[in-house]
């Protein structure tokens, strides 16, 4: 299952309307942690994907028989992505310390001229989620 979000920052609320929809077709449902924790990781990476590239993106949900799910976000860069740490009151820096906090495994890979983000979460290591982190400024040419 795959959803190209365009390169606009309001792409982000469809693809976590995508995700949930996707989510209950295969039976997990809204208001589990599972979904929560799912969806919280699409709009960082989403987020990341857009604001950063100013180019357009795809994302992919891949559903595990064991009922894990990996989400795979590629955009057209090629440049790796920059986890940063956020300080204090900062407002951004903290989208991927979230995934990687958030998610059982992540990483990124090359894939055509650009690059994918991948991350993998397990049904059994999730945790309720409470509140959403921000995304890292910038741009990076397509």
């Amino acid at each position: 299952m795959q959803l190209e979000v365009g390169p606009d920052p309001a792409e982000v609320g469809r693809a976590r309307r995508w995700a949930r929809s996707r989510l209950a077709g295969s039976g997990i449902g809204d208001d589990e942690p599972l979904a929560e924790t799912l969806v919280l990781i699409i709009s960082e990476l989403v987020t990341n994907a857009v604001v950063h590239t100013g180019c357009p993106a795809v994302l992919r949900m891949l559903f595990a028989a064991e009922g894990g799910v990996r989400v795979e976000v590629a955009d057209a860069s090629d440049r790796p992505p920059q986890p940063r740490h956020a300080e204090g009151d900062d407002t951004n820096g903290r989208g991927l310390e979230l995934v990687d906090g958030l998610a059982d495994r992540w990483g990124w890979q090359p894939e055509g001229a650009g690059k994918s983000i991948w991350c993998e979460v397990d049904p059994v290591s999730v945790a309720p989620v409470r509140g959403q982190g921000a995304v890292s400024p910038g741009r990076v040419p397509c």
